[in-house]
């Protein structure tokens, strides 16, 4: 038979143990980030960066360049990438902070994206998650649009589509707006 001091000790072990584990598991994804912004610092996708916010290793900025040939060319788009303590079992948060006119990218900035859902792999990293979010930059997926009305014009009426496109590049992801017409 167990005593309540017996069991006090079997409660206290049990709890530093959990603490023991929460805590390696913590070092162990910020030693896992802290290597991949080793690596997209040293080696970063064409036309991005991403890096963290101060001194938060869980919260990161990263900017795109508007793909060359595309309707975003000449553009600087913002995005914010948060690590949840799931990483890399469970997809990064990516949204962008800049608005863009996009079928896979609403107004708040979430992205609909495969691999940023059920898709994911732990073998991903972010810098393969901002080549695939330029690559989506370059060939939209009006087949699964985050925005009905934006994917519709898109494969009805692409010239008005690009048209609009620019023009929001123009607006909101240069430092020279135009306009509202």
């Amino acid at each position: 038979m167990i005593n309540r001091q017996e069991t006090n000790r079997l409660a206290w072990s049990n709890s530093t143990n959990h603490n023991l584990q929460s805590e390696r598991k913590i070092i162990e994804l910020t030693l896992l980030i802290q290597k991949e912004l080793a690596d997209i610092t040293l080696d970063p996708p064409p036309n991005c960066s991403a890096g963290p916010k101060g001194d938060n290793m869980y919260e990161w900025a990263s900017t795109i360049l508007g793909p060359h040939g595309s309707v975003y060319e000449g553009g600087v788009f913002f995005l914010d990438i948060h690590f949840s303590h799931e990483y890399p079992f469970k997809p990064p948060k990516v949204s962008f902070k800049t608005r863009i006119y996009h079928c896979n990218i609403n107004s708040q900035g979430a992205i609909c994206l495969d691999i940023l859902k059920e898709n994911w792999s732990p073998a991903l990293t972010i810098s393969k998650v901002l080549l695939s979010i330029c690559s989506l930059l370059t060939d939209c997926n009006p087949a699964d649009p985050l925005v009905g009305s934006i994917a519709t014009q898109y494969t009805q009426n692409r010239t008005e589509h690009d048209r609009q496109a620019r023009l929001w590049t123009q607006r909101y992801a240069t430092g020279f707006p135009v306009p509202d017409s």
